[in-house]
């Protein structure tokens, strides 16, 4: 017998009174009854973003909401600013693109933060960029940009919008999208929300939704004007996720009764934990600077194959942890602290790098990274 534990950054677990929940026999998508789910999604989904605005739920996953807020929001020959500081700052560029944007690439080193001063100085000296394309959290990097610097830089402006994935960062920490000033914002229902694939999740402001007004870029499935016409009467354009939205409401209570600050407090516990085990271990980080609080990535030691590694953890310890993305593919290691995870995920999964770190031949003292989560995890008690 081999009981499996997944912390990777997505998907992550399903808390079982939700699996339950979605469990429920199926019902029909147009009645009042599913009516009512769908509008206290949408309202519980207001809370989560921190905004007044609707938030849209589409059957999708974070990337077909990134690909709205391009069709939503500009024009075939739109300048926009991409910061690109991994495989999903790339994604940004690369959806741009495909609808006709003139994309102004701003690469970062991976592992690390964009600087918002380098961002200040490259819109003071190209006044057509319309938007600023970012991540909150780099998944593939697990670095932060700096999200509230950035939002300085374009709130006070109406001819600029920033436009954040939020896939690995909302729910996880803080990012008040009316207070900043964020002009456009992206989940995922597999990552912090603690649901399976298959929900994205896009808040605007009352700025995007003039730029929405404007844009001129083709689009059917993904027109947000069109779902939030259809919001207003609690209901979505086309055929909804309908077991998806009914965990997605129960979620959103839980969140609520946790609340935010509880939630963000949380998040930020495990990440620490997870980060002084790490460096207890004597493994470097890969964004020891700017680290985000929905996962640690950490370089693997000389003469280990990670990807072996990763193999390693998955098919003969039963723990899922995420692997490297093109240059860091079999040299990097990232566990997730996001979603329906707690104190004991965090301990397994160090004590199973440990062990399988050990196995591979690294010198690593079994118990000091375990050691080190446990200090910072006692916090809780």
């Amino acid at each position: 017998m081999k009981k499996k534990y997944l912390l990777a950054p997505g998907p992550t677990p399903v808390p079982e009174h939700v699996s339950l929940e979605m469990a429920l026999p199926m019902q029909h998508h147009r009645t009042p009854q599913f009516s009512k789910i769908f509008g206290e999604a949408a309202e519980g989904a207001k809370y989560l973003f921190q905004t007044r605005q609707d938030v849209l739920i589409l059957a999708a996953t974070g990337t077909g909401g990134m690909e709205g807020c391009v069709t939503n929001l500009f024009s075939s020959g739109d300048k926009v600013l991409v910061i690109n500081g991994g495989k999903f700052g790339e994604r940004w560029g690369e959806i741009s693109e495909t609808y006709g944007l003139n994309v102004v690439w701003h690469n970062v080193e991976w592992g690390k933060g964009a600087d918002a001063k380098e961002i200040e100085s490259i819109l003071a000296q190209d006044k057509e960029i319309k938007g600023i394309m970012v991540q909150a959290s780099e998944t593939s990097t697990t670095a932060a940009h700096p999200i509230e610097a950035l939002s300085k830089l374009t709130r006070d402006r109406d001819d600029i919008l920033l436009i954040v994935d939020g896939i690995t960062g909302v729910g996880v920490f803080n990012l008040p999208m009316d207070e900043w000033g964020i002009d456009a914002m992206v989940t995922g229902s597999q990552k912090s929300l603690e649901l399976p694939p298959g929900l994205a999740l896009v808040g605007l402001s009352e700025k995007a939704w003039k730029f929405a007004d404007q844009s001129t870029c083709p689009r059917f499935y993904f027109d947000f004007k069109k779902e939030r016409k259809n919001l207003a009467n609690q209901t979505s354009a086309y055929t909804p996720a309908v077991s998806l939205v009914a965990g997605l409401r129960v979620v959103l209570q839980d969140i609520k009764e946790e609340g935010l600050d509880n939630v963000f407090k949380r998040h930020n516990r495990l990440a620490r934990a997870t980060r002084a085990a790490v460096q207890a271990m004597g493994l470097a980080m890969v964004a020891p600077d700017s680290p985000a609080d929905s996962a640690t990535g950490v370089f693997v030691p000389e003469g280990v194959d990670g990807g072996k590694l990763v193999k390693s953890l998955r098919d003969d310890f039963g723990v899922t942890l995420a692997g490297g993305q093109d240059q860091w593919k079999g040299k990097v290691v990232r566990v997730a602290h996001l979603g329906y995870v707690d104190t004991f995920d965090i301990i397994i999964a160090i004590s199973a790098l440990e062990m399988a770190l050990k196995k591979f031949g690294a010198k690593i003292q079994l118990g000091k990274g375990v050691a080190a989560a446990q200090e910072i995890l006692l916090e809780a008690y």
